[in-house]
């Protein structure tokens, strides 16, 4: 608004000037028309009554004044004051002044002198005529307070108009406040933006993303929870079943045995914690905000790590236990610590499952589609059945129930593969026994385990 007042003041100013001063122009032209120097001197016939007529058209004080620019002759109003800068011959120029302690606007014009003054033929001759600003300044005044007027109503009828549109469009808003406020606490549904403005849908979207991942978390809490509870409450009921008998024998040797037993329990125990821990954890990984982060990482230097690390378990089965990898890195983009567990499950569950004195070999295998960490034993193998239903929690195989295990490695695996858009692929080696557990990493476009590099006959 102020820069619409000032704008409109200044446009104002300038077209009231114009309008007076073609009048002010029109009485300079009349006097200058009325000038002579015919007699050798300078002479202005009957001033007075046209500059009356033009004090009764613009209702204000008028000044004239009519002199050569040497200054040596001059007829009117002496002291009305000259333009800073030189006047042009035969152009009007107007300008503001004070004249005698008041404010006034000057219209002046230089012109050569015709006939020449004898004494000073090349002079000019000035014509000023001059006005107070009284009538001026209240027309201005007038029309500016029209023009604020105007703007005022402008304004407020846009600013009806705009709080109107603000109310309208944040009613939907406010629908979803109480719609929120009326959920209870667990309840996550996606926010229904159909009756929402478009600008507000992108926010809605991001919020219901968010509310989507906390409910994959929640609903991941809730289920390590339920693993939890469910899955410990038996070992720790048979370790205080198991510390009773003891603490009620007095034989030295069944209490040996007895602490023998809690001993393979708490190892039991350790190991299904350590492994649901580790299927969270992975799980959480794949729901970690903007997704998991990708670095690379080097397979044939991880198969090396995980077999230096388990090769104790191998030797004490009397396995053939190596690696069998190119000589060059193999690398993906992935998680290390997570490909890590992954590998670390498959190749502990090929070391339990095959009988002593046979072989577990890890394979790493590439070619311009895949990268593959294959590991390859010579225990029972699986059925069909197992195969499909594979990576089930807690689910064990016909061979797995001859061991002791919690039913989670597969399932570990086969989340840290999906978190790294990896496929786990189980099949039984031909001729049988054995199995053949393989972690597929595409690495270009085509199918991800159709077709896969085959490992090297050793």
């Amino acid at each position: 608004m102020g820069a619409s007042l000032w704008f409109s003041n200044q446009w104002l100013r300038d077209q009231v000037d114009a309008a007076y001063d073609r009048a002010l122009a029109g009485a300079l032209r009349a006097i200058d028309l009325n000038v002579s120097t015919a007699s050798g001197g300078l002479a202005v016939e009957q001033p007075f009554l046209l500059l009356e007529f033009f004090e009764l058209t613009t209702d204000a004080r008028v000044y004239f004044r009519v002199s050569t620019e040497d200054g040596l002759a001059e007829i009117g109003s002496p002291f009305l004051p000259l333009p800073r800068e030189p006047l042009i011959t035969g152009e009007p120029r107007f300008y503001y002044a004070m004249h005698e302690d008041t404010p006034v606007r000057v219209a002046a014009m230089a012109r050569l002198a015709s006939p020449p003054l004898p004494n000073n033929p090349h002079t000019r001759i000035i014509v000023q005529v001059a006005e107070s600003l009284g009538t001026r300044e209240v027309f201005l005044h007038h029309v500016l307070r029209r023009s604020i007027e105007r703007d005022l109503l402008g304004i407020a009828m846009s600013m009806v108009l705009l709080i109107s549109g603000i109310v309208m469009t944040l009613r939907p808003l406010t629908r979803l406040q109480r719609e929120l406020e009326a959920r209870p606490a667990d309840d996550l549904r996606p926010i229904d933006d159909a009756d929402l403005p478009s600008e507000v849908r992108p926010l809605v979207a991001a919020v219901n993303r968010h509310m989507a991942r906390y409910a994959d978390m929640a609903r991941t809490q809730r289920q390590f929870l339920d693993d939890a509870s469910h899955q410990l409450r038996t070992p720790l009921s048979v370790l205080r079943t198991q510390v009773d008998f003891a603490l009620r024998e007095t034989d030295p040797a069944e209490v040996r045995r007895a602490l023998q037993a809690m001993h393979e329990g708490l190892d039991r125990a350790v190991r299904m914690a350590n492994q649901m821990l580790a299927l969270a954890r992975a799980r959480e990984a794949s729901l970690a905000e903007g997704g998991l982060a990708m670095e690379p990482v080097d397979l044939v230097a991880l198969a090396q790590g995980v077999a230096r690390q388990l090769v104790p378990h191998a030797r004490a089965k009397r396995l053939d236990f190596g690696v069998e990898a190119p000589q060059t890195p193999v690398v993906v983009g992935g998680s290390e610590w997570l490909l890590r567990e992954a590998l670390i499950n498959l190749v502990d569950n090929a070391i339990r499952y095959t009988p002593a004195g046979r072989a577990v070999t890890l394979h790493v295998l590439q070619d311009a589609r895949h990268a593959v960490l294959q590991v390859e034993d010579q225990g029972p193998g699986m059925s069909a059945q197992d195969i499909e239903r594979a990576g089930v929690r807690f689910r064990r195989g016909q061979a797995g129930k001859q061991h002791t295990g919690a039913g989670l490695g597969l399932a570990i695996v086969h989340t840290i593969a999906q978190v790294h858009g990896a496929h786990l692929r189980l099949e039984s080696c031909d001729p049988p026994p054995g199995l053949r557990a393989s972690l597929v990493f595409p690495l270009g476009p085509g199918p991800a385990a159709e077709s896969l590099p085959k490992a090297a006959t050793s």
